[in-house]
C-alpha cells in the first residue's frame, strides 16, 4: 500500500471493530424470571429470592448466576445453574435434571 494511503488501514480496523457485531448475551440476567409452571425468582446482583421465597446471595455473573438450594426447599443441596440468552430467555439447571426455560415476567396489565 502506498505511504500516502497508509492511514485507511487504522480507519478501517477502527470501524469494523465499532460495527462488529455485539456479543451474543444480553444486557444483564438482573430482573424478575418466571417458568411455565408458574414459579418466579428475582436477581439484583448477587442477591436472589428463590422460587420459594427464601431470600440469599450466590455466585453472581452478568450473563449467569448460581446458587445451592437451601434447607427446607425441594433440592436442598442441589446446584442451581442459570444462563441469560437474550433480554428475554433463561436457562435454569437443577442439580442433573434437564435445562428448564425460563422467561422475564411480563407486568401486569389493568
Amino acid at each position: 500500500m502506498p505511504a500516502r494511503h497508509a492511514w485507511r488501514l487504522p480507519l478501517l480496523l477502527l470501524l469494523g471493530a465499532v460495527l462488529w457485531p455485539a456479543n451474543a448475551h444480553a444486557d444483564a440476567i438482573d430482573g424478575n424470571w418466571c417458568n411455565a409452571t408458574g414459579q418466579k425468582l428475582s436477581i439484583d446482583g448477587p442477591k436472589l429470592v428463590t422460587p420459594y421465597g427464601t431470600r440469599m446471595e450466590g455466585i453472581y455473573d452478568r450473563h449467569g448466576f448460581e446458587y445451592v438450594v437451601p434447607a427446607g426447599e425441594p433440592g436442598a443441596g442441589d446446584k442451581v445453574v442459570m444462563t441469560i440468552f437474550s433480554d428475554d430467555d433463561m436457562e435454569l439447571v437443577r442439580g442433573s435434571r434437564p435445562a428448564e426455560s425460563w422467561r422475564r415476567c411480563r407486568l401486569p396489565t389493568s
